[in-house]
């Protein structure tokens, strides 16, 4: 599949409040709760209790997933940003927010973001959230409101500039998944899906992305077009890699030996706004020869695996041997 070779580097001030949390506790306990949340989260299917049932599973919750999730949902919002270049979202709320990862993300790619709000069901996950984005270099992370909430599509859709969903679709049941991204779309600006880039995170995505071009919205991000989404679940699944440092504790308590890790998820950003999207976008890692670059693309008229750029494309050619998996690209 290959790797993406960007990295997303915590806030300084977020990775320090972090770091200090976290030393609050002993690193095996931590590694402990890390392991049984991580088995919980391996499982797929949907919570029928909140995951996170004490102070030390959302310390180890954070520890473990917030730097990933603000990889993710960094890479994410960038394309967005890139697609839709007069989108200046002034409200962000976040719906399933846990710590705040994805507020973080959002005000470092838009200065413009005035007021950022925090739905989450756990008590404890919004109190370190508030306590972690206190001392934040961004007046809309520190004065972020952290509200109590579920995830109910029965309640008033959440109004806002940007609305988030982070990792949470799966967690729901499958019945009801339609209904929220109806709700999450209904009155924002945009609306930004993240899953797992697992199959089944894709096929949840997918399915998203069918209740949004049902709606009548136009699709950001990562697809050139409106379209029938041409991978076929059971097929193929689309999905991205955003790379992540990981600090001497992240590493600890993973029990693991890399100094960084690749976080994989799949997406769908959707908006009523006029958007100026790619003509394609490359969703494999590109294979990069001697004199050529083959390219997996997903254009405007459907999947076009395997294209070529060689040396005589010259200035493509350069762009090709320079390109990332999740790149925009431009067919000729």
């Amino acid at each position: 599949m290959g790797e993406s070779l960007s990295v997303a580097v915590l806030p300084e001030a977020l990775r320090a409040a972090l770091d200090d949390e976290l030393a609050r506790y002993p690193e095996s306990r931590l590694a402990q709760a890390v392991e049984r949340l991580s088995k919980r989260y391996r499982q797929g299917d949907s919570a029928t209790s909140p995951i996170l049932s004490s102070e030390l599973d959302v310390a180890a919750y954070a520890g473990y997933r917030m730097p990933a999730t603000y990889a993710a949902v960094s890479a994410v919002l960038g394309e967005v940003a890139a697609a839709a270049p007069g989108f200046a979202p002034k409200t962000h709320v976040d719906i399933g927010g846990g710590t705040g990862a994805a507020v973080w993300a959002a005000a470092d790619v838009w200065p413009s973001l005035e007021k950022c709000t925090v739905l989450e069901q756990v008590a404890a996950a919004l109190a370190l959230g508030r306590k972690l984005a206190a001392n934040a270099d961004e007046p809309a992370v520190r004065t972020a409101v952290w509200q109590r909430g579920l995830v109910d599509s029965a309640s008033a859709a959440p109004d806002a500039d940007l609305v988030t969903l982070s990792y949470v679709l799966g967690e729901l049941p499958e019945r009801s998944r339609a209904d929220v991204v109806q709700w999450l779309a209904a009155k924002s600006g945009a609306v930004v899906l993240i899953e797992p880039g697992t199959p089944a995170g894709f096929a949840r995505i997918r399915e998203a992305r069918e209740v949004l071009r049902g709606m009548g919205l136009s699709l950001v991000a990562p697809c050139p077009h409106d379209d029938v989404c041409p991978i076929k679940p059971g097929e193929d699944w689309c999905h991205f890699s955003a790379r992540l440092p990981r600090s001497g504790v992240h590493r600890r308590i993973k029990s693991g030996t890399l100094g960084f890790e690749d976080e994989k998820f799949s997406y769908v950003a959707a908006t009523s706004a006029p958007v100026d999207r790619p003509s394609a976008r490359i969703i494999r890692h590109p294979r990069k020869h001697k004199g050529f670059v083959q390219l997996d693309l997903c254009a405007v008229d459907g999947l076009a695996p395997g294209t070529v750029v060689s040396k005589r494309h010259g200035v493509r050619y350069r762009a090709a041997r320079d390109a990332e998996w999740g790149d925009a690209w431009s067919v000729e």
